[in-house]
């Protein structure tokens, strides 16, 4: 379908694909794999033919439709969310408009038996296969569904498209470029602006369509579930797996443990043979042999190792100072700004260790919440308030975006650290990989992930007890997406995150808020669960608006008959009020085995100040050990107490 031929781009003296090969087979679903800057986006655009190799080639049918969302696009402006998505049909309507003149033509024609009647037969069959081929549905139906799964509501179909963010009109060009169903799918970071639920709709939109696809992503869930294929750019080069992106990082491991035996063992052989020729290089009786290894060495096919980019981000975060029992508190607050309500009447508290997630659909108000947390906006009504000895560390959305572009890398951290930690900035920068003459570039040249590493690198100036990071991991690549969670998991102060990064919240989170429709949720327990229940609403809402019996409930109410309750019914009642109950319980064990998770970990670090108080050196500090051997205690009687209540409520 599309082939990729010795394929080379260079800049000046820098080679960023090195003549690679790989082809893209109808229905191939492949992940573009790789770090930043390593090439993925250059090799969408050279296949969309906005870009121009050094060298090679590209070889495509000449009919073939291709659909690209580039990462950065233009947005066009002066119509409606819908009139802009339905500008996808501008295809079929020009097909529709050319069967209707064609059959204006053919009613006033007589000469049934011409050669240009026949033409226009056959034009118009072929024009009718083309138009049945492209969508089973009327274009307005498919539209609405497309924009409602990717996060719209009915009441956004009317407005301007210039009066949402850029966000939401990618979410447009997404909805465009789907809807006009072209033969290959180039998809470069969809999901950067999606939220969970929208990201889990163009997933099952992606895993049931027919096509090719080539998708850049940072999602690793995403890529599993989506993909079938993975295409790594390494320095330059192409390595190609035919599995999803797990499997590949699997299979990836096993090829070069092969390498490196083969070669090991390749190694030792050659260093014998060179042995033997320089024992017995001028032994005449030897000569023989000897002449047989040169030339055996002459013709060995050398085994090489693949190069392997090795550089990774490791963080750990200073330990954490000991807060209140309670981190943050809000009681009824209704929040938003002049004008516009965000969300009402919330409930929210977070305990110190807790490790809390803000999800839900864009503008339902996770970033207003974190600006309420981090002080810099007040709640229109109700009280909130950051608990006893609370020192936060806050990374904004756009915290990439606020770093003084006139400042180096190591100016920005120098800036502002004080104390010891000025001698410890070079370790901290390395930490995200910033090295060597990296720290003397400039913020303004540095690219998004290189600007979202420097911002996260300034939590590392103080030891914070609350972090509160909203989408950190934007412009990460997966790497370091999970030394980042593996850092976090760690960190034994308080998290409260926004992210709509599935596998990154995925055993990281123990509770979450969800917004939605103006309110605010709590959940206990893990990002899984919650999307589990979220999908089955969202078919159920699915099924009300578009299944089978949506046309008959258009009748109007007042001929609306009263419909008996039926055995089934009742049926179904007692099903969800049992699969309630049992949703509670879920709940009540997962908050159990979070508090006896905890109470091990207090349980373990008062067991080591025991060892320490028995057996005191001159350089303990027993007043201070005392002081905290006291406050575990504390802490342990109330989890402890909290345990107790739960397991009550469960034995009954």
């Amino acid at each position: 379908m599309i082939s990729i031929n010795s394929l080379t781009v260079a800049f000046g003296g820098f080679t960023l694909l090195d003549s690679i090969d790989f082809h893209i087979s109808e229905n191939d679903k492949i992940g573009l794999v790789g770090k930043n800057g390593a090439g993925k986006s250059t090799v969408m655009k050279l296949i969309c033919g906005l870009q121009s190799p050094t060298s090679g080639s590209i070889d495509k049918p000449n009919d073939i439709r291709i659909g690209y969302l580039p990462q950065i696009m233009d947005h066009h402006k002066g119509r409606t969310v819908m009139e802009e998505a339905l500008t996808a049909f501008d295809q079929v309507n020009a097909i529709q408009e050319e069967l209707d003149e064609i059959g204006v033509t053919l009613a006033s024609r007589t000469d049934y038996e011409s050669e240009s009647y026949m033409n226009l037969i056959s034009r118009m069959n072929d024009l009718s296969d083309a138009l049945a081929f492209f969508h089973s549905e009327p274009p307005e139906v498919l539209a609405e569904k497309t924009l409602l799964g990717l996060g719209f509501k009915d009441s956004d179909f009317g407005r301007k498209t210039e009066t949402f963010s850029q966000g939401w009109n990618m979410r447009i060009e997404l909805a465009k470029i789907l809807l006009s169903d072209p033969d290959v799918l180039l998809l470069d970071e969809p999901t950067n602006h999606l939220d969970i639920e929208s990201i889990e709709w163009l997933e099952d939109y992606l895993k049931s369509r027919k096509g090719s696809l080539l998708l850049v992503s940072h999602d690793r869930k995403f890529l599993d579930n989506v993909t079938n294929r993975t295409v790594e750019i390494m320095l330059g080069h192409i390595h190609d797996y035919k599995v999803p992106y797990s499997q590949y990082v699997e299979l990836r491991k096993e090829r070069l443990a092969q390498q490196t035996a083969a070669y090991e063992n390749q190694q030792r052989m050659i260093e014998k043979t060179e042995d033997f020729i320089n024992r017995f290089r001028y032994k005449p009786t030897k000569s023989n042999q000897v002449q047989s290894r040169i030339k055996q060495l002459e013709k060995l096919d050398r085994i090489e190792i693949d190069e392997t980019d090795n550089v990774r981000l490791t963080v750990k975060f200073p330990p954490a100072p000991r807060s209140g029992d309670i981190v943050f508190k809000a009681s009824g607050i209704t929040v938003g700004y002049p004008g516009k309500v965000v969300f009402t009447d919330a409930d929210i508290e977070v305990k110190r260790g807790e490790k809390v997630a803000l999800i839900g659909r864009n503008g339902e108000g996770k970033t207003t919440l974190m600006r309420v947390i981090a002080g810099e906006l007040d709640p229109i009504k109700g009280e909130a308030k950051r608990g006893y000895n609370v020192s936060l560390g806050y990374y904004a959305q756009n915290q990439e975006d606020i770093l003084d572009q006139k400042l180096t890398v190591w100016e920005t951290l120098d800036n502002i650290a004080v104390g010891d930690i000025r001698t410890k900035l070079r370790d901290i920068l390395a930490q995200f990989l910033f090295r060597g003459e990296d720290i003397d570039k400039k913020v303004s040249i540095l690219s998004g992930g290189e600007r979202a590493r420097l911002g996260m690198a300034k939590f590392m100036l103080q030891p914070y007890n609350l972090l509160a990071l909203d989408e950190p991991t934007n412009h990460m690549d997966i790497k370091s997406k999970e030394i980042l969670k593996q850092a976090l998991k760690a960190y034994d102060g308080t998290l409260i995150v926004v992210s709509h990064d599935r596998d990154f919240l995925d055993g990281l989170v123990d509770k979450m808020y969800e917004f939605r429709d103006g309110k605010v949720k709590e959940h206990l327990g893990g990002v899984s669960d919650f999307l589990e229940k979220r999908k089955i609403e969202n078919l159920r809402e699915l099924e009300r608006r578009f299944g089978p019996t949506s046309a008959s409930s258009q009748a109007s109410p007042a001929n609306a008959k009263a419909v008996p309750v039926t055995d089934k019914d009742r049926a179904r009642e007692d099903f969800e009020k049992r699969r309630s109950e049992s949703k509670e319980i879920a709940r009540l064990k997962r908050r159990v085995e979070f508090l006896e998770n905890e109470i091990g970990k207090i349980e373990g670090k008062m067991k080591e100040i025991e060892k320490v108080l028995s057996n005191p050196s001159k350089e303990d500090d027993i007043m201070e050990l005392t002081r905290t051997y006291l406050e575990h205690k504390r802490d342990l009687d109330h989890k402890t107490a909290e345990w107790e209540s739960l397991m009550e409520k469960l034995d009954e």
